[in-house]
């Protein structure tokens, strides 16, 4: 395991009150860069630690290298200790519905009364503006912001495979978060930073926005778009697993017909363009499903490899814990169950070249670390008072 002290972030001190996906992603990223993050959670824990079925592993994956604390906010002293903590820290992380930090004394006009120097980050699902005080959520804002209706086939509207929005958001509250810590240090002063789940969801949307206003035409669903390359999309193998080809350019088209034994292909003069080969889609794929049809996912891929064409099996999250690339180094972090059960999960996917990103805490039991903090705090009060 790393140390924290060689992290971008160490020193850095955060305290997340959050859960399910978006703000813990938020604090595992800060986490993982080598900030000291405090998770508070309640009495009984996050809803998380309950959940069973497609949530069932969330809390296991956005919660490692964070100290854990239980704490009643409902309770004076619970309450008093935890903005104590706030009071001491950099960085505070939420994202309850609108008005929820309010009610219990830790919005952000409360907290830079004694703190001016924190960066409060309020993870929402929407920004400011009409719908801000709706609820949210990562499905929801798919189907709303048109992200939904780009991923499904016409008149079948479909969610991601994954909670991306909720990460995304996530992930923003997190660069907003190093701007105004960057900020601060020219200032002297924090701020609050917002991130939402729609306004995500939107931004992974305008690139079709972009292409609509250029072009005139409402973007059509992906599954239906119009080819852009005359080889894009998964073939079928003779096991029953599928790889995705992709031939993008002219050189990708020379290997390609070399690897596959096209030789007729490539000798075809109005071939020799990308919109040659569009037009040829259907016949190019018909010549390609004949051949692959009589191979395995494993021949087609070694045959791809080899020519340097992009290529992709069809793979299943399962696969992923043995996936020879990502197990050849430290892609995988040996992460604790909360049944005590280990796994294999993905680190954050950076790499520094003076620092090695590693597991250095397991995600915490509840209330795990609560004595070790109050201690600390108790510390820091003792020296100041004999100073």
């Amino acid at each position: 395991m790393g140390s924290s002290t060689l992290l971008p972030l160490a020193g850095i001190k955060v305290v997340e009150i959050s859960h399910t996906v978006m703000g813990p992603t938020c604090g595992l990223i800060l986490a993982d860069l080598g900030a000291e993050v405090v998770k508070v959670e309640p009495p009984t824990g996050e809803p998380m630690r309950r959940a069973r079925g497609f949530a069932s592993g969330f809390l296991s994956f956005f919660n490692r290298n964070k100290r854990g604390l239980s704490a009643d906010l409902k309770d004076p002293k619970d309450l008093a200790l935890v903005k104590e903590l706030i009071q001491r820290s950099d960085v505070l992380i939420e994202n309850f519905a609108p008005g929820a930090m309010d009610r219990v004394g830790l919005g952000y006009q409360d907290l830079k009364r004694d703190n001016p120097r924190l960066v409060y980050c309020a993870l929402k699902g929407f920004l400011t503006g009409p719908y801000e005080h709706r609820p949210a959520l990562d499905e929801l804002v798919q189907f709303m912001s048109g992200l939904a209706y780009m991923t499904g086939p016409i008149g079948r509207p479909l969610r991601a495979g994954a909670s991306v929005i909720d990460i995304m958001g996530g992930a923003f509250g997190a660069i907003g978060i190093l701007a105004a810590l960057q900020e601060r240090t020219r200032t002297g002063k924090g701020q609050m930073v917002k991130s939402a789940l729609f306004e995500s969801s939107v931004f992974l949307i305008g690139q079709h926005m972009a292409g609509e206003a250029v072009v005139g035409e409402p973007a059509p669903p992906m599954p239906v778009r119009g080819a852009a390359w005359g080889v894009y999309e998964v073939f079928n193998c003779a096991d029953g697993e599928g790889v995705f080809i992709g031939v993008t350019s002219d050189k990708h088209w020379r290997s390609f017909c070399e690897a596959f034994g096209f030789p007729d292909l490539l000798a075809e003069t109005v071939l020799n363009t990308n919109d040659g080969r569009v037009a040829a889609k259907q016949r190019i794929g018909e010549r390609l499903s004949a051949v692959v049809a009589a191979k395995t996912a494993v021949e087609v891929s070694a045959m791809c490899e080899a020519a340097a064409i992009p290529f992709a099996p069809v793979a299943k999250p399962s696969e992923m814990f043995e996936d020879v690339h990502l197990n050849s180094g430290a892609g995988l972090m040996r992460t604790q169950l909360a049944d005590g059960r280990f796994t294999k999960l993905p680190r954050l996917p950076l790499e520094f070249s003076d620092h090695a990103i590693a597991l250095r805490r397991q995600p915490p039991k509840l209330g795990e670390h609560n004595a070790e903090i109050k201690a600390e705090l108790e510390a820091m009060r003792a020296a100041e008072k004999s100073s």
